[in-house]
Parts: structure tokens; sequence; C-alpha cells
């Protein structure tokens, strides 16, 4: 049985054809999405590298040793600079192209390394990592539409969370490096400069690499396009592809001349679309439904854990830095391991699902690093390996769901004229709420405890549950143009049967 095909889609194909595309069947696009997702491994380089670098710049400033806020400050203005990148990110794809901004973030980010390596003290420091932040930033927004815009619908799900796996391959490589240069001297000033190596890899590469086909399509040069889309379709499905694109760009042209960002909150299936995107990303203030829709990747406590991680196995009992990073190293391989089964599951499962599964694991796991905490500070003693369990535990139910899901959801939710404007505000969304988790963690520990801590982000798993099952649809094997009906028919309020019709479609 044949799918029809609908105007500003990512094709599909039946799913009896003998010529399904499957993840590993086109090598060209695997390639792309490699090249690209290297973006999503300097994100995640960045984020581990801190938290054993950490260690030995307490040692060698004395400011930075008594000063949890000084340490809060060096994690965290990566953070600033990336909600800062994220934000101009989605103006520069639109504008530039995602190919050049994935150039420019790469120029900020090999900077920013260079300056990390040679500062002489804590201040110079925090200034590199706001420049390796901008970049991060940047980077956050481009890789993931990049790779959903060259990637035919049935496995998108699955190539966008290739980006997940390269930043959580970077965060298990950081781990690496980290332990490799314990014994170097001028440790952390390693552990940092050596990030701009893939910044470095990632440019010369991309230097051979097509713009996105359908940015190409709409801003420049359709001949370029449809070389670009002759190595991902076959020739039946790149006209219908052609076809799509084209009457897309027709609609948008007779549509608004330009975007506005406050059509984000007005226009109400654009609205909705962005509260799911950025609830799951971080936490949306929606003004129009006067809620807080609390949410929930970085809230949960994924860079708590990342970022802080031998610092934690340090509080629950082992001392040495070196044994902290060589536990830490297990909680980063889970991370990398339960990315890989994400893949498999996504185009699968399903993204709804996968997040709800996920979010119960982690709730579990917040509670048991709490009471592991809780009972440390009782004065129970060997409580240490109970808290390395909850993080293992942890990082092995986020990993799989509510790692990719968000990254891939906000790649596939918004209607080809707000991409790039939603995208860039909901990754400025998780850029800001991520920095507030890594700023506010220390602090909030020393104040009540890290068993109350914990406990803080048990509750907010429970929420973002809640927020799950109210506010983000399935969009499993849905074209661009499906998912925008799909908003369209929940802001007339018939979201339950017109997605289940799609999704009937979508099985047939």
């Amino acid at each position: 049985m044949t799918i029809d095909m609908i105007p500003g889609s990512s094709g599909r194909i039946d799913a009896g054809d003998d010529k399904k595309i499957t993840y590993f069947s086109n090598k060209y696009v695997l390639g792309l999405t490699v090249v690209a997702g290297i973006g999503g491994l300097l994100f995640g380089y960045d984020t581990g590298v801190i938290s054993g670098a950490l260690l030995y710049i307490r040692d060698d400033f004395d400011a930075v040793d008594q000063s949890s806020f000084l340490q809060e400050t060096i994690v965290s203005m990566a953070l600033l600079g990336a909600m800062i990148g994220a934000a101009g990110g989605g103006w520069l794809n639109d504008v530039q192209g995602r190919k050049s901004a994935t150039l420019i973030a790469d120029v900020i980010f090999a900077l920013g390394s260079f300056v990390m390596a040679a500062a002489p003290d804590p201040y110079v420091l925090i200034f590199g990592r706001l420049l390796v932040g901008l970049g991060v930033g940047i980077a956050s927004v481009t890789a993931p539409m990049y790779i959903a815009e060259a990637a035919p619908s049935e496995i998108r799900g699955g190539l966008v969370s290739t980006n997940v796996l390269m930043i959580t391959g970077g965060q298990f490589l950081s781990y690496l490096v980290n332990l490799g240069f314990t014994q170097v001297r001028g440790t952390w000033r390693w552990m940092l400069g050596i990030a701009a190596v893939p910044a470095i890899l990632q440019f010369a590469l991309m230097l051979f690499l097509p713009e996105s086909p359908r940015w190409l399509y709409k801003n420049k040069s359709s001949s370029e396009a449809i070389a670009t889309l002759s190595k991902i379709y076959d020739p039946d499905r790149l006209n219908d592809e052609l076809q799509h694109l084209s009457a897309a760009l027709e609609e948008e042209r007779r549509g608004r001349n330009s975007v506005r960002y406050r059509d984000v909150f007005r226009i109400k299936e654009i609205r909705l679309a962005f509260m799911a995107g950025a609830g799951l990303q971080s936490v949306h203030l929606g003004h129009v439904l006067h809620v807080v829709a609390a949410a929930f990747q970085q809230f949960t406590g994924i860079n708590t854990v990342m970022y802080y991680s031998p610092t934690i196995v340090q509080m629950a009992g082992f001392g040495s830095n070196e044994l902290a990073l060589q536990l830490s190293l297990i909680v980063a391989l889970m991370n990398a391991a339960g990315t890989v089964v994400g893949i498999y599951l996504i185009d699968h499962v399903g993204r709804r699902k996968l997040a709800l599964s996920s979010l119960t694991g982690v709730i579990l796991s917040l509670v048991l690093l709490s009471v592991a905490f809780f009972l440390e500070s009782s004065g129970h003693t060997n409580i240490g390996w109970v808290a390395v369990l909850g993080l293992v535990l942890y990082i092995s139910s986020f990993a799989p769901g509510m790692g990719p899901v968000p990254w891939t959801v906000n790649s596939e939710i918004y209607s080809e004229l707000y991409r790039g404007t939603c995208g860039g505000m909901a990754a400025t969304v998780n850029w800001v709420s991520n920095l507030i988790v890594a700023q506010s963690f220390l602090s909030v520990a020393d104040a009540v405890g890290t068993g109350l801590t914990f406990a803080i982000l048990a509750v907010i798993a429970v929420a973002a549950v809640v927020f799950v099952l109210m506010f983000v649809p399935e969009t499993k094997g849905l074209t661009f143009e499906e998912v925008e009906k799909l908003w369209r028919e929940r802001a007339r309020g018939r979201s339950n049967g017109a997605e289940k019709s799609l999704l009937e479609d979508d099985e047939t």
C-alpha cells in the first residue's frame, strides 16, 4: 500500500518496500550525521572534562578551593556562553545556513580551548569557559537541525539521537582524557586545551560537506539541493521530495515574509509545540497558559551528575581524585551505552513511551541517591557504594530516554518557517536551566544537605512525568507536515483523534 507524500515533509516509503531506508542503509546520510555530530562531541567533552579538571584547578588556585561559588562559576560560565550562543544560533542558522553556523561554532570553541589552557588565573579561565560555551551553544542548535533536515523521516529519530550519542561519547572521552593526564604536569590545562582537537577536525571535514538541502532549496540554490538529495533518495522518491519542497516553499512565500519571536507565543499551534519542546529541554514559563511547565532534561539532574560526578563520589566518602575519576568513568560509560539503546528504541518504541519509562528509572535512582546521602550524614559507614550504584542507575535510566528524546522532539515538532527560531529558543531554555542547576548544586547541597537536594530532584522528575503525559504528543514516524497538522488539530481542541488518526496512517 502506498503512503501519500505530504507537502513540506521529509518523505516516507511503504513499510513493505524492499528499498526501505534503514539506519545503516545509506552511508552518505550516516556520514553527514557523524560529522555534524562532532558538535555534540564538543558539547559532551566540555560537559565531562570540567568535572575532573575542577579537582586539579582547586589544587592550583587556593581561591577556587576555598569558594564553592567560584567553582560553580568556572563550571557554569560555559553554560552562560552556551545560553547566549543558542539564543543567537537560531537566527544564525536561518540567515547563514547550518554549515556556516557549524564552522563559526568550531572557530569559537577552539579559541576558547586555547584560552583555558593558557589561563594564568581563575578569571581568564572563566573567560575561556565563556568562549567555549558560545561555540557549544551554537552547535547545540545546529547539529540536530542539520541532521533532521537531511534524514528520511523513518530513521530521523535514530539519526538525531546519534548526535546525543556523540554527546555521551564526548563525556566518556573526557573522563578517559582526565585519567590519562592525572600524572602529567599541568594536568587540567591539558584536559581543557585538548578540546580544540575535535573542533579543528570538524571544521576541516565540514568544508567538504554540503549545506542542508532544505535550507539550500529555500534560500540559495535548488540545483545544489537536488545534488545533495540525489545522494539520499532513489530517483522516484527524489522527485516526490522535490515536489514537496517546492510546494512548501510556495506556501511559505504566500504566507509571512518574516518570522517574529512574538508569533511563537501568539500563534496557538506554534505556542503548543514550543511549550512541549522547551518543556522537555528545561523549563518554559508559558504566560499564555499561566503555568510553569517544569521540564526536565536539566531539572531532573543530568548535568548535576555529569558536571559533579567526581565531586559527588568524593562526597560519598571516596577521597582520592583518581578513584573518583575512575568511578565516574563507569557513569560516563553507562551514559554512552544507554544512548546506543536509545537510538534503537526511539524509532521503534516511540518518543513518548521512551521518555516515560526513562523518567520512572530516574525517579527511583534519585530516591536511592537521596537515601544514601541521608544515611551517610547520619553516621552510617560504607554507604559510598550505594551512592555510586544510584549514579549508575540514574544514568542507565536517563540515557536511553530523556537523553535523546528532547533533542529529537525539538528537531521535528516545529514548522519549516519557525524551525530555526523555535529550535534556538528551546535550546536557550535548555542552557538557562542548565546554568541554574550547575550554578546552584553545590550551594544548595551545602545549605540543605546532599540527600535533600537529590530528593528535590526526584520530586521534579515526578512533575516531569505529569508534563509528558499532558503536553508531549507521539511523533514517531510522522513527517514534518503531519506533525504540523497534529499541532493545528490540538490548537483546535481535536488533538486525541487527530493524533490517533495520524499514527494509524503511519502504521498502515
